[in-house]
């Protein structure tokens, strides 16, 4: 059942896009132009697509409730526990510590309680400094 209606659904959408793009716009529209007279004048076309675009959007609108109702209801959600931790399993390896902000308290008394780096043999700059 939920598989047809979503099968319904994406026709009413398809069918929603197809009168959407053949109204006529500022820019001219896709809509072909038609015999001068009956439902096809200039008017009874806009007046057609108009009411069919108001159904076909409430017809979406509320099949999109209605899916999301038959979606959510009468199924229970089960959770799949094959790959939870078993008892003798090698266990995930620890996370990386944070790096931390140079200008943090925590990096400043890092560095005064560090031993001072020896000066370098070519007498190049150390990095910490």
């Amino acid at each position: 059942m939920f598989t047809f209606l979503l099968v319904v659904h994406a026709i009413i959408a398809a069918v929603l896009v197809g009168v959407i793009l053949m109204q006529k716009s500022e820019g001219g529209g896709l809509g072909t132009g038609g015999s001068p007279g009956g439902l096809m004048s200039a008017r009874g076309a806009a007046d057609f697509l108009t009411r069919s675009t108001a159904v076909l959007a409430t017809a979406f609108v509320g099949m999109s409730i209605l899916l999301a109702v038959l979606a959510s209801s009468g199924q229970t959600v089960k959770v799949d526990t094959s790959l939870a931790t078993k008892p003798g399993a090698p266990a995930a390896p620890a996370a990386a510590p944070a790096p931390v902000d140079a200008g943090s308290a925590a990096a400043i008394a890092a560095n005064q309680m560090a031993p001072a780096a020896a000066p370098a043999g070519n007498s190049a700059v150390p990095l910490a400094q």
